[in-house]
C-alpha cells in the first residue's frame, strides 16, 4: 500500500514545522546513535530561523502527507563549486521512516538543476542514515568508512 506524497518547495511559513520535524527526529531517531549532548547541539542548530536561512542558499524541499510536512531535504553547491553539489537537512518524521518518504526526498533531489549540473554530488551522513544512502547509491568518500570529526559519514556519487 504505497502513499500519496505530495512535494514542494520549502516556503519560510513551513519554517516552524519543519525545525519542529528536525528536532523530534533528531531526538528519537538519531538519539540511537548519538550522545545527548550531540542531539542537543543539533538541536540548537536548528530553530526556525536557521532553516529559513539555509533554504536561503540552497533549494529546500519539503515533503507532505496532505497538509502534514512528513519530511524535508535540500541541495546546494557544494564550496560554491560548479561541478559538485551537497545534500543538506535530510530528515523525515520517525513515524514516516521506511514508508517511502526518504527516497522520495533523495529522487526530488536528484531531479534538481544543482543535481542534475554535477559531476559529483556528497552526503554528510548521519550514522543513523548512512545506510539508507548506501541503499541509494552513495558510496565513502575516498572509501574512508569512518565519521569524521563532525561524527558524520562522507558519501558520494559520482554522476
Amino acid at each position: 500500500m504505497s502513499r500519496s506524497y505530495t512535494v514542494r518547495r520549502f516556503q519560510n511559513s513551513d519554517a516552524n514545522e519543519v525545525s519542529a520535524l528536525i528536532i523530534k527526529t533528531l531526538r528519537i531517531t538519531n538519539s540511537k546513535d548519538y550522545s545527548p549532548e550531540f542531539i542537543e547541539n543539533g538541536v540548537k542548530r536548528f530553530t526556525p530561523e536557521s532553516v529559513i536561512e539555509r533554504a536561503g542558499w540552497t533549494h529546500f524541499y519539503v515533503i507532505c502527507d496532505k497538509n502534514l510536512i512528513v519530511g524535508c531535504g535540500a541541495i546546494g553547491p557544494y564550496w560554491d563549486k560548479e561541478d559538485e553539489s551537497s545534500f543538506f537537512t535530510i530528515f523525515v518524521l520517525p513515524e514516516y521512516q521506511g514508508k517511502g518518504v526518504g527516497r522520495k526526498i533523495i529522487e526530488t533531489l536528484e531531479k534538481d538543476e544543482y543535481f542534475l549540473r554535477a559531476k559529483r554530488v556528497e552526503i554528510p551522513a548521519s550514522i543513523t542514515a548512512c545506510g539508507f544512502y548506501q541503499k541509494m547509491g552513495y558510496t565513502y568518500k575516498n572509501g574512508i568508512d569512518v565519521v569524521d570529526e563532525e561524527q558524520l559519514f562522507r558519501l558520494e556519487k559520482f554522476r
